[in-house]
């Protein structure tokens, strides 16, 4: 999402962050397969790890997940107004995905997992790039 912005000059209008909803690799660079298949495709994918936080309810309009274990993680701790309104399963932006899909997890697989992840990836955010701009009038 954070390439998709940057290309459409945005990054003074949209604010992206990354987030997890557990701890596990706080503080350590992507994944060098992630890192990998984005670089393939001119996407510098960068940062650190997190964990997601309380106050990041209200830093955000949107909270995105992943697949569905994250989103009844984040879920359990939206506050009520967050929960019908700014918390979604990313795939549900993107109009060829079935409802309630899920970004599968490519730790465990090859390299070609992670090039699949960011192709279902890129397919959710371009809509949702789309969506944010005629919501807040960015042209």
């Amino acid at each position: 999402m954070r390439h998709l912005v940057e290309e459409a000059g945005l990054e003074h209008a949209i604010k992206v962050d990354s987030a997890g909803t557990a701890g596990y690799h706080s503080g350590e660079a992507p994944d060098r397969r992630a890192r990998a298949a984005g670089a393939r495709r001119g996407i510098t994918i960068g940062g650190a790890a997190r964990q997601f936080v309380r106050a990041d309810w209200d830093r955000f309009d949107y909270v995105l997940a992943m697949d569905r274990s994250n989103y009844e993680d984040l879920e359990a701790t939206a506050p009520a107004a967050a929960r019908g309104d700014r918390l979604h399963l990313l795939r549900s932006f993107d109009p060829a995905s079935p409802p309630g899909a899920n970004v599968p997890d490519p730790y465990y697989g090859g390299d070609e997992g992670f090039d699949e992840v960011l192709d279902l990836c890129l397919a959710a955010c371009r809509p949702l790039l789309e969506r944010i701009r005629r919501e807040r009038g960015l042209g």
